[in-house]
């Protein structure tokens, strides 16, 4: 024990040392923590005292809660009894406006539709009356217009003569309008005869043009033949502008001129180009020589005029009945006005019942927003105030 273990500043150091050195702090380690431990306990007694005292003071605000919360239960359902009756009330006056103004609009609207329909009724008539004129119409263009070209298809219809006037007249004009080879009052029969519009006279078209000096002038080979040839051409045109001239200008019967066909274009175009005296003998007899595309553009003009005239008859049924259509609109116009009264009534009625619910609603509203609480609080003593507090 009285070994020295080592010195520490001149001092000797002994294990005894060592041994009162480590018991010593020992000893102040025990009191540390005696001391920490006391604080602990302390501490634990101060917050246990705390626990104690909140826990009084909450049974005693839970106390008080609960005596405020029945009374506003209480409250709570006298105000719900009163706003049930007020509520009650309330739906059966809507319940009997509303069955009030279903009644004057199921009746206004029933006697609306009786009108509506009848005015429908009567507007699908003129209506269907309508549509039939314009289908005659419809029909009749579909008969009228369009003309074919008959240049095309020379070999099915015959390159001259009656045939090809025939064709191209039946092809651009309905039947009420021409007609062929008729006797007129004095038993002559010309090969066609057009009817125009408003006019009881008949327009004659001859289409018998001598041919025969034509074909000899094409034939000839020499001047003399040329000349033999023209002349007959000259004398055989000349005696058949006469004869058409003699025969087919009927006063009251026949137009004051006619026409004179000749069924080729190159025949048509030698006679204007060498045979001018034919011509004006033609036109000072009141003739028109026409080529097939003069007898078609003349025959446009006369498919123009007899489409105007049935146009027109069927334009004036149709602006009688768009008249009538005018009449039972203006009437559907003004019942339609009445049911528009009718209907704004309607609105009104619905309107007020609207503004009556909303004001009921409001005041449930403002009601039920009511602090019940706070009033009966401040009627209480002052201690129970503090505890709603």
């Amino acid at each position: 024990m009285d070994t020295t273990l080592f010195l520490l500043d001149g001092l000797k150091v002994t294990p005894l040392h060592l041994l009162l050195a480590g018991a010593s702090v020992m000893a102040l380690l025990v009191l540390a923590l005696i001391v920490m431990l006391a604080r602990v306990a302390r501490a634990r007694r101060d917050e246990m005292e705390e626990a104690e005292a909140r826990q009084r003071d909450l049974d005693v605000k839970m106390a008080a809660l609960a005596r405020s919360s029945a009374e506003l239960t209480g409250r709570m359902q006298t105000v719900a009894e009163v706003f049930g009756t007020r509520q009650a009330d309330l739906a059966r006056l809507v319940s009997e406006r509303l069955d009030a103004v279903g009644h004057r609009l199921g009746q206004g609207l029933e006697s609306s539709s009786k009108s509506t329909t009848e005015n429908l009724t009567k507007l699908n008539e003129r209506l269907a009356v309508i549509d039939a004129a314009q289908n005659r119409l419809a029909g009749l263009t579909e008969e009228v217009i369009g003309l074919k070209d008959i240049l095309a298809n020379k070999q099915a219809r015959g390159a001259f003569g009656q045939g090809r006037m025939e064709a191209i007249i039946r092809d651009a004009l309905p039947s009420s309008a021409y007609e062929f080879q008729p006797t007129l009052s004095n038993r002559m029969r010309p090969d066609c005869v057009i009817r125009l519009p408003g006019d009881p006279r008949m327009m004659v078209v001859d289409a018998k043009f001598p041919l025969e000096s034509f074909s000899a002038l094409k034939a000839a080979d020499n001047d003399e033949a040329m000349k033999a040839a023209m002349t007959r051409v000259r004398n055989d045109v000349g005696k058949h502008i006469k004869d058409i001239a003699e025969r087919y200008f009927l006063p009251g019967e026949t137009q004051d001129i006619a026409m004179l066909f000749v069924p080729s274009e190159s025949l048509y175009a030698e006679i204007n180009e060498n045979f001018e005296d034919i011509v004006a003998k033609a036109h000072k007899a009141r003739l028109i020589i026409v080529s097939p595309s003069l007898l078609m553009m003349a025959v446009q003009v006369m498919q123009a005029i007899v489409r105007d005239a049935r146009v027109r008859e069927q334009a004036h049924a149709i602006q009688n009945e768009v008249r009538l259509l005018i009449t039972d609109v203006g009437r559907l116009h003004d019942r339609i006005g009445k049911l528009g009264t009718h209907f704004r009534q309607v609105g009104e009625d619905v309107t007020g019942a609207m503004t009556s619910a909303e004001k009921v609603l409001k005041r449930g509203e403002r009601i039920d927003a009511m602090d019940f609480t706070e009033v009966e609080a401040k009627a209480l003593p002052g201690g129970f105030v503090k505890a709603a507090e």
